[in-house]
């Protein structure tokens, strides 16, 4: 099932749109995706009408190389001539669902911290930098002690000393030198966002500026200084303020897939909890990042106006310089099967909301395209059955939609449902129409007619994507990294057609029972 469609740009007309709107942007702060929306923007190539699909494949296929250092870094490399530019992502496999117990964050915290600079980037004079840094690592440690034992004086009088450290610092490092570097150079969207299984660094370049990202994003991972660390914690906050705190659907999520997940680590948020955040050190991100940022761990993906073999060429002087090293796995406990409904619900100041999740296995399972055709029959636009029952026909909702690989795809995950209530009506009744959809499901096949509709729409949805450079370099490093080749990237498309109606009973019946059902309520609070 397709994910909140992270472009969505149509101008908001009423209150409904507002309130939608804020739920998907909600949900994709919760993915941190929302940063992500340079990986959709158009650029050199056209996408392939209905009937000539094939052909488009065959000749990426043709366009497409791939090689791996001796030290384990792989590159994926398409070529695409139409432009002038060239789109990198580096993807590093590893996210919330790797951090140790008590460090939720970490992973999100790192990735702002790699904006930061290196020993050479970001700052004046590293070598009277470095003793300011630890000296505030130093302060930070005995503040933290201080207030434990409610030294109230000796706690002024260190925060005053971390205060004068840090001003020290602060006039001895280039705030944002890697983004004035990359924008003076041409570069645009210099991004990256986390999610619960991976990290990704993106940006593009005019195509004879490769030898420049070469240099800037080898240096980046090979020689990172983690400075403004505490400025940063203070921002990191604030987001989880902002995404939580003070978010009727943030507190809802978070409540939601506690729920949901009684072991696998997909119960925590990947902005990590507020003690964690406030609790991380340096010392804790830099274990973090030695452990998970090796070369065997990173895969790069290289796509635009470039030369395979040149790539290959500057690849190895660059990031050949990384030495190798095993990387870290973490002890990540599979989530034992759901054997009874479960249900949360909050009463909020907010419009009431309905949610239903159902448990689903990963993207590497033979049905995984069952459920993406699934949920476009359910939730796909306004020829979707939930948008024409419940919001159409019943007008039980404002809106109603729902999609796949919550809250991510790499282990079994959910696919959830939401509908916002529309006035005069109750959650109850919302949750009533939704099953009857559901139900249809399991006992009436798909017509021919719905299931080419949306397999038309998923194939060209997947198309859409591989459209745009950025879009292409993100979707080849999802199913590398996560299903083991970018080939079953295009073998997907084949596999939509594949989808019979028996198809979608089979799943529905096995999918959509009571006993596999986590519903989340947001309630009216009353004034």
């Amino acid at each position: 099932m397709n994910k909140p469609n992270y472009l969505y740009q149509t101008k908001v007309k009423n209150k409904a749109s507002q309130l939608f709107v804020s739920f998907v942007i909600a949900v994709l702060l919760w993915w941190e995706l929302l940063p992500g929306i340079a990986l959709a923007q158009k650029t050199q190539t056209q996408a392939p009408a209905e009937n000539s699909i094939q052909p488009y494949l065959n000749r990426v296929m043709k366009q497409l190389s791939e090689f791996r250092l001796d030290n384990g870094m792989k590159f994926i490399v398409l070529e695409r001539h139409q432009a002038p530019i060239v789109s990198f992502l580096t993807y590093a496999d590893v996210g919330g669902v790797d951090e140790p117990d008590g460090q939720t964050g970490v992973a999100h915290f790192l990735e702002h911290l790699a904006f930061k600079g290196t020993t050479r980037i970001g700052t004046s004079n590293y070598q009277a930098e470095k003793p300011l840094l630890n000296r505030l690592d130093q302060l930070a440690e005995e503040i933290i002690a201080a207030k434990a034992a409610n030294k109230k004086d000796e706690v002024a009088k260190l925060e005053a000393q971390f205060k004068k450290i840090e001003a020290q610092a602060a006039k001895i490092a280039k705030q944002n030198e890697l983004g004035r570097i990359v924008e003076q150079a041409g570069g645009v969207g210099l991004n990256a966002n986390t999610s619960t299984e991976a990290t990704r660094y993106f940006y593009s370049f005019p195509s004879n500026k490769l030898e420049l990202w070469m240099s800037l994003e080898s240096e980046r991972f090979l020689d990172p200084v983690f400075r403004e660390f505490y400025k940063e914690k203070d921002v990191i906050l604030e987001e989880r303020r902002m995404r939580v705190e003070n978010s009727p659907i943030g507190i809802m999520m978070e409540k939601l897939i506690d729920t949901s997940f009684k072991v696998h680590p997909y119960k925590r948020p990947v902005i990590g909890y507020d003690q964690d955040i406030r609790n991380l050190t340096r010392k804790d991100v830099q274990k973090f990042f030695d452990a998970y940022y090796v070369p065997s761990n990173l895969t790069i993906a290289v796509v635009g106006d470039v030369k395979p073999n040149e790539v290959k060429r500057l690849a190895q002087i660059y990031f050949g310089r990384y030495k190798a090293k095993e990387k870290a796995v973490a002890q990540i406990s599979p989530e034992p099967k759901q054997t009874q409904a479960r249900e949360v619900s909050v009463e909020l100041r907010s419009q009431p909301w309905y949610l239903e999740g159902y448990h689903r296995p990963a993207m590497t399972h033979p049905d995984h395209v069952v459920y993406e055709i699934i949920g476009s029959l359910l939730s796909n636009g306004r020829t979707s059955r939930l948008y024409k029952s419940l919001v159409e026909k019943q007008q039980l909702a404002l809106t109603a939609q729902g999609f796949s690989g919550f809250p991510g795809d790499k282990y079994p995950n959910l696919m959830l449902f939401y509908a916002l209530t529309a006035p005069g009506h109750t959650v109850d009744e919302v949750a009533v129409a939704l099953r009857q959809e559901i139900e249809r499901l399991k006992t009436e096949p798909v017509s021919d007619t719905d299931l080419e509709r949306v397999k038309t729409q998923a194939r060209a949805g997947l198309l859409r994507i591989l459209d745009s450079n950025m879009g292409m370099a993100q979707q080849l490093l999802e199913y590398e990294v996560k299903t083991g080749s970018w080939r079953n990237l295009f073998k997907e498309l084949d596999q939509i057609i594949a989808v019979t109606p028996a198809d979608i009973q089979r799943v529905a019946t096995a999918t959509f029972t009571t006993e596999n059902r986590t519903v989340g309520k947001i309630l009216s609070k009353q004034s």
